[in-house]
């Protein structure tokens, strides 16, 4: 009897289905809580990456340089939030990177200083330190651009993530400081900061993807198609978060730890759906004159490099 349960017991085992295996990813993330950086966890959330048999790792970072290295290195597959310029210049000296998204065409960020500090405008900034995240970010270039633009004498200072520059300017390391909602709402309607400045100020990032999403040349070789159906989740992704489903706005506001209210104004009032579009990297011919003007390339990529720079993954 018992040598018969257990042929029957092995008999089930080999009958059952395999269990369920996910293809797996990397990723590094720019800026956790931001609005654009949450496509993958809201949409793992309400289970449309499973639904593609994908399994997302990701690391969050403090900015776009942070973000791209490992992607360089090979130890993660893509990485979200990268400065378009920044991609460039990597790209034009050698690293193993291709784009395969708009991750923000457009943007959200702004610039602020303490309401008691004299700096109202960009032009109150010369001879004052003015903060970016990370080198090779869009807030770097967005900066250079203020200062090149408007002939600033003002210093760029890299200061991180919104958190950690908040605490910058409050104690008075940094005299103006960056964040994109729902950084520092609470302290603009307290009345603790003023907006000095907004990233749409600056010609660069009217109508321009400022951050793409890119890869991995060697993982986009190997897994083009895991990648595909990635970017398919992640437009579906998209899609579920500018629904009337009440649930996107309940996980983000956990996420974030804001309340509904605040969270919903962040998409609403701060992110149109268009900004976080991935199928179409815009400007391009406004932004190579600028990632040379501010010294991101040397010259201009021919449109060969372009097109080996640019490859847009599963759009259909």
């Amino acid at each position: 009897m018992k040598r018969l349960t257990i042929l029957v017991a092995a008999a089930l085992a080999l009958a059952a289905p395999p269990a369920w295996s996910a293809d797996q990813l990397k990723a590094t993330l720019g800026q956790r809580g931001n609005w654009d950086t949450a496509v993958i966890h809201l949409g793992t959330k309400a289970g449309i990456f499973k639904k593609h048999d994908l399994e997302i790792e990701t690391v969050y970072t403090s900015g776009s340089g942070e973000t791209l290295q490992p992607v360089i290195a090979g130890s993660v597959d893509l990485g979200f939030a990268v400065g378009t310029l920044g991609a460039m210049a990597a790209y034009a000296k050698g690293a193993p990177v291709r784009i395969i998204g708009a991750e923000a065409t457009g943007a959200a960020d702004y610039w602020y200083a303490k309401t008691s500090s004299p700096i109202k405008t960009l032009k109150d900034t010369d001879g004052h330190t003015i903060a970016f995240s990370t080198n090779g970010s869009s807030t770097q270039s967005i900066v250079r651009a203020f200062i090149s633009e408007n002939k600033l004498t003002a210093k760029p200072m890299s200061t991180g993530n919104p958190s950690a520059t908040l605490t910058a300017v409050m104690t008075d390391q940094v005299d103006v400081g960056w964040a994109s909602p729902p950084f520092g709402l609470k302290e603009i309607d307290a009345g603790q900061i003023r907006v000095v400045a907004k990233a749409t100020d600056a010609a660069i990032v009217r109508g321009q993807t400022i951050r793409v999403i890119v890869a991995n040349t060697d993982a986009l070789a190997k897994r083009r198609d895991v990648i595909a159906r990635f970017m398919q989740a992640y437009r579906e992704s998209i899609d579920y978060m500018y629904s009337d489903n009440p649930q996107v706005i309940k996980d983000y506001a956990e996420f974030v730890g804001v309340p509904e209210s605040v969270a919903k104004r962040v998409r609403d009032d701060f992110f149109p759906k268009a900004l976080i579009w991935p199928d179409e990297i815009k400007g391009i011919d406004t932004l190579m004159p600028e990632a040379v003007t501010l010294k991101f390339i040397p010259e201009p990529l021919t449109p060969a490099q372009l097109s080996e720079l640019i490859q847009i993954q599963g759009k259909k």
